[in-house]
């Protein structure tokens, strides 16, 4: 009983965290493309937007949803969900930190002892080719999408989206067996748990800089082949606006519009926790303790505090002189509670690997404001004539430096 309460509470707050996260992960995507084209960004909805997410979510509910009389009902309802169920398996395998010590909890008759829990819905030992499996699944809904709209522009993007995954999904998986092959393992945590400690005293043993740059490069094809399969700049192909209207959801309105981007936006976390616990480290700090890595995160809050109060004192718009320095306040609250030790202890694991799941997030976005979009025939190009080969190459000469070594 104990066990399936905890799953419960896990669930649901690993839900909470990553819906709310997706919400927001479009509300920073805005602002950030904003900053680099010199707009302002949403911003009318809440102290600086905040509220937008929420606004957006009303007005896609209550919106009318039209279907047209052409499609094939079933598999067009089909469609959206597929896309999302596939999007949203993966993270019950993904771990956020390490192990969590749970109080003990009175809840009137039941009482539950206190107990230690992974910091994940389920552990299991081939964690990585069960990611590599559900997200390859993903493609149907959008495939089906295309095709059961019976439009023939939104048939394009399906088969656009099909090939490109059929195209990146070799590269990508070549780039992963590297790093597996010198961890020796298919779990995530025995992936990280593998990744632990630090060479000559300061450089961490993330994958990157073991087998060095055999791993590095597998990391940069993956990033590569992680852009086409999420369909993003300079990939997104299956969508593109000024050649297809809007692709394989040119038919849809609605929240079934919004599930695709759900979608969308949850495989890129997905993608960005994934290449988080492969290469960088998981939830192990850049450098030792003892360098001070426990106080990085009060100094930036810190940091980001001075800034609010500096905007403040010199606002944009009026009402920044208002919110700017709440912001500061909390900032500097959060800066102080991080700090203590008996609170910094079970949160710096989560800290890290959010903030490195976060900065690949960043170069998304980042990306997608800065590079144009391929031709099509330059994407399947670049997978087959390029990537490919240079994967292959790349894994032979990491599989032979782990022979000799």
């Amino acid at each position: 009983m104990t066990f399936f309460i905890v799953s419960i509470i896990k669930s649901a707050v690993v839900a909470f965290v990553l819906l709310t996260a997706l919400a927001y992960l479009q509300w920073a995507e805005r602002k950030v493309l904003a900053h680099i084209q010199l707009r302002v960004g949403p911003r009318r909805v809440g102290p600086h937007g905040l509220l937008q997410p929420l606004a957006d979510v009303i007005k896609l509910i209550t919106k009318e949803d039209m279907m047209p009389s052409h499609v094939d009902k079933f598999f067009w309802f089909l469609a959206p969900f597929i896309a999302v169920l596939f999007a949203l398996i993966p993270i019950a395998v993904i771990p956020f930190g390490t192990e969590l010590n749970l109080p003990a909890m009175d809840l009137g008759p039941l009482h539950i002892p206190a107990i230690q829990t992974a910091m994940q819905l389920t552990d299991i030992n081939i964690g990585v080719l069960f990611i590599l499996g559900i997200s390859g699944l993903g493609v149907y809904g959008v495939a089906l999408a295309g095709w059961s709209s019976n439009n023939k522009y939104s048939l394009l993007g399906g088969l656009r989206s099909s090939a490109q995954m059929i195209s990146y999904e070799l590269p990508m998986a070549l780039a992963i067996a590297a790093p597996l092959l010198v961890l020796n393992t298919l779990s995530f945590r025995g992936i990280v748990d593998g990744q632990s400690g630090f060479m000559l005293g300061f450089l961490p043993k993330w994958t990157i800089f073991q087998v060095f740059p055999f791993n590095l490069i597998s990391f940069i094809l993956f990033m590569i082949a992680a852009f086409a399969e999420t369909n993003r700049v300079p990939f997104d192909l299956p969508e593109a606006e000024n050649e297809l209207v809007a692709g394989f959801h040119t038919e849809y309105g609605s929240m079934k519009f919004a599930a695709f981007f759900m979608a969308e936006y949850c495989n890129m976390v997905t993608v960005s926790c994934v290449a988080t616990l492969l290469f960088l480290g998981g939830w192990h700090p850049p450098f030792p303790a003892e360098y001070g890595s426990n106080y990085v995160p009060s100094l930036v809050l810190v940091g980001a505090g001075i800034l609010s109060f500096l905007h403040g004192a010199n606002p944009a718009r009026p009402f920044d002189r208002i919110t700017l320095p709440v912001f500061g306040v909390v900032f500097f609250g959060l800066a102080v509670l991080i700090a203590i030790p008996a609170v910094a202890l079970p949160l710096m694991p989560i800290i890290w690997f959010s903030a490195k799941a976060c900065f690949i997030l960043f170069v998304y976005i980042w990306v997608r404001g800065t590079l144009p979009r391929f031709r099509y025939d330059q994407l399947m190009s670049f997978a087959w004539t390029f990537m490919f080969p240079i994967a292959i190459v790349n894994l032979f000469l990491t599989g032979l430096w782990v022979a000799l070594s």
